[in-house]
This record gives structure tokens, sequence and C-alpha cells, in this order.
């Protein structure tokens, strides 16, 4: 199975926007194939409307913008529990001191799994953090791209070949025929008369 569902993938607006939707249940998203299931971004927040269970804000990256949903509502669903209070449930706390720092023209790293509301994609917040650096977002549109090359848009079964080469080699001598055998067997069997 493919590990890229599991991690954050670096991601701008545009891409993650244009995510293929698998319609199952729950939706399920991919890219060039491989499954994505959570994402970071950064970018400016350009709209914010607060309500009580929930936060919704946009953040342009300059590619597009983003919807993302900031749940609040962790102290009324712990309500009816023994101990129910907001003092006590650090989720609610660190949800309410997230949506603070979420402020129009504001910098904002955030991650969150990818979900799917009235037809359209979304990010579900699991964190917030404001960048005092001016130079992330840039930093981040250059690590989108350099991931992008070297991981998120190679085909799964190449991308998987290709990790399990660099491993190898990295523990082991080089050995020539080995690496010829890898690099056919991942489609990289190209001669010096084929250049």
């Amino acid at each position: 199975m493919d590990s890229l569902h599991l991690v954050h993938v670096k991601i701008l607006a545009a891409d993650l926007l244009s995510l293929t939707v698998q319609h199952t249940s729950p939706p399920s998203f991919l890219r060039c194939g491989r499954a994505v299931a959570r994402a970071e971004f950064v970018g400016v927040v350009v709209s914010r409307e607060r309500r009580d269970k929930f936060l919704r804000f946009l953040v342009d990256d300059g590619t597009g913008c983003v919807p993302c949903v900031l749940w609040l509502n962790h102290h009324y669903l712990n309500a009816n529990t023994s101990s129910g209070a907001l003092d006590s449930d650090p989720t609610a706390e660190m949800a309410l001191k997230m949506s603070e720092e979420v402020r129009l023209g504001t910098l904002l790293r955030v991650r969150g799994k990818i979900v799917m509301y009235r037809g359209e994609i979304q990010i579900a917040v699991r964190d917030v953090v404001l960048e005092k650096d001016p130079n992330a977002e840039v930093l981040h549109w250059l690590q989108c791209v350099r991931m992008a090359k070297e991981c998120y848009d190679l085909p799964p079964n190449f991308a998987q070949a290709k990790k399990r080469q660099q491993q190898r080699y990295s523990t082991s001598s080089y050995d020539p025929d080995e690496q010829r055998a890898d690099n056919k067997s991942i489609g990289l069997d190209v001669s010096l008369e084929q250049i």
C-alpha cells in the first residue's frame, strides 16, 4: 500500500483543488493515481467567518483559495461526558487558541484532513501555525515543486521501487550490474546508443 496517504502532503492550492475525487464513502482523493488524505499549505487569510461550533476561513497561496474549517465544538461534544468542563478539555482549548491566530491578512501554515463538503474540497483543520517569516510562503512553494518532482507525481510503483533502491544503496556498496537491473525494472533502461 502506498504510504502517501499517511502524511501531510505539502501542496499548492491549485493542486489541492484539482485532486481527483473518488466517490466512495467517505470520499478519497488521488494525485497522479496515489491516495492523498492530508495536506499542508501556506498562505494568507483572505476571509474569516466565526460561528458557535466552527471557524470557516479561506487561505490564498497565490495559486488559489483553499476553504478551511476549524471545529470549535469540542466542548459541546464533551458536555455530555462525566467531566464536561471546557477547562479540562485540551482539544477545545487548542482549537480556541488556533482560532485566535486566524486573522485577516495573516500568513499561516495550515495542516489538516482533505474532506468534501457540498461537492467542494476543503480542509478540516488539524493545526494552524502563524508564520512570522514572510519567506515561508516562497519556501513552501519550492518545497512543493521539489516534492512533486521527487515523490508525489511519480507513479506508485515507480516511487516504491525508487525508495527501495535508495535504501539499498545507502546501506551497501555500489554494484553497477545491480544498478542496471534496478533501472531496467523501473523503466530507466536507456542505453548510451539511445541518447
